[in-house]
């Protein structure tokens, strides 16, 4: 049985659009640097799947569906001097950061706002939309799982 997750993009950095032209709509999931949000992301399994959300976007929304088909490996961007994920004190002997790839399921027909999730039932405990809450990578229960799925499909 999957597990079901959230990642966060910017949609001027990286958008459901850009993983749609990407090849083979699959991309690797780099640039994490959140201890917490690294840990979810060791924690992803081949078959998992994720929310794609647009984050500082107008509005911010669910916009699409992602499934892990790499589970988590060395992102080696951190150890790239000139690149802007680099983290000098992580190594190929003793990586710090970690990567997945993801490969674009299906894009919503109608993305779903943060302000629309706020007031539907059975999402209320849903870390994305807890107070203060701004981790990139995020754990979605079933059951929310399934009702932002019933939500998408809905046409209200």
């Amino acid at each position: 049985m999957p597990n079901y997750w959230l990642i966060k993009s910017e949609p001027s950095a990286f958008s459901i659009d850009d993983l749609a032209r990407s090849p083979d709509k699959t991309t690797c999931w780099e640039g994490v640097r959140n201890y917490q949000a690294r840990n979810f992301l060791q924690a992803m399994a081949v078959g998992d799947f994720a929310f794609f959300y647009h984050s500082q976007a107008d509005p911010p929304a669910i916009v699409g569906i992602v499934e892990v088909v790499k589970a988590a490996y060395p992102d080696h961007f951190a150890w790239e001097a000139r690149h802007k994920y680099f983290d000098e004190n992580s190594s190929k002997q003793n990586p710090r950061w970690v990567m997945v790839d993801v490969r674009l399921k299906t894009i919503l027909p109608a993305p779903l706002s943060l302000a629309r999730l706020r007031g539907v039932k059975g999402l209320e405990t849903m870390e994305l939309l807890r107070k203060g809450s701004r981790l990139s990578v995020q754990p979605v229960r079933e059951k929310e799982w399934k009702c932002i799925l019933r939500l998408s499909q809905s046409r209200d």
